[in-house]
């Protein structure tokens, strides 16, 4: 039972940087893509359909770290505290610049709202790079050191080529220039997915030795698994509906 939940976590985890990946590595490149306005609204609106479902793998990736390893709450809240807190921040302001970038016109309101995307999307990519890394090594070392930065580096940089090839998927030779299929799409999600895999990895054995009791994992599995299929249906119905020969009225108005 516990390798089978291990498995249900990872799963989640890489899920989530193979979905939210392509959202946070838009976010990085930004400012590089968006030369004018025009490009960071088709950037922004390309991304708007599936942040918040993409964002439900993280919830559910929170749930099942202290669901099945509740021992570690309170290392992971403590020991991690300033990498929680900038994740947290990070992950306010990119919404944040997301939902009101457009609630006003004026080029000044636009492109401030656009830097928080941005900032947010860095924030992001480098607290969880850190925070990936601090778990494989068992919260054993620093939370914040040159290891963890160059984690955080190496994850950033897997986002952004994540993100650039969605946009070249979604909006073939628009913002990047070039075109991209499904295929490559794929590809690029299990390069964003790979480093949190191998980290995954690392930290499994010490994840293994703080598992909850069988009782507890019996009771999660008869609350939690029978809501998969729903989260799937859902992540298969936005891609889609949002796809690359969705209507145009189909994105929301509120990004």
């Amino acid at each position: 039972m516990d390798i089978l939940w291990f498995g249900v976590f990872a799963l989640l985890l890489i899920g989530y940087f193979a979905l939210e990946g392509f959202d946070i590595g838009l976010g990085l490149l930004l400012p590089v893509l968006g030369r004018t306005q025009k490009d960071r609204d088709r950037i922004v609106a390309a991304m708007a359909p599936f942040v918040l479902a993409n964002e439900v793998w993280l919830v559910a990736v929170a749930g099942v770290l202290f669901g099945v390893y509740p021992s570690i709450e309170g290392d992971v809240l403590f020991g991690l505290y300033p990498l929680v807190v900038s994740l947290l921040v990070s992950w306010i302001l990119r919404d944040a610049g997301l939902w009101f970038r457009r609630r006003l016109d004026g080029r000044t309101w636009q492109a401030g709202w656009d830097w928080m995307i941005c900032i947010g999307s860095y924030g992001l990519a480098l607290s969880w790079g850190m925070a990936l890394v601090a778990l494989a090594g068992g919260l054993s070392g620093p939370s914040i050191g040159l290891l963890g930065l160059g984690g955080g580096l190496v994850i950033a940089a897997a986002l952004a080529f994540h993100g650039w090839t969605f946009a070249s998927w979604l909006l073939p030779g628009q913002v990047t220039g070039a075109s991209r299929d499904g295929r490559a799409l794929l590809a690029s999600a299990c390069v964003a997915a790979a480093p949190v895999a191998v980290l995954l990895a690392a930290a499994a054995p010490w994840l293994l030795d703080h598992t909850a009791p069988t009782g507890t994992l019996s009771v999660l599995s008869v609350i939690v698994l029978p809501f998969a299929p729903v989260m799937v249906g859902a992540q298969v119905w936005t891609w889609r509906t949002f796809g690359p020969r969705r209507a145009a009225d189909r994105i929301p108005s509120f990004f």
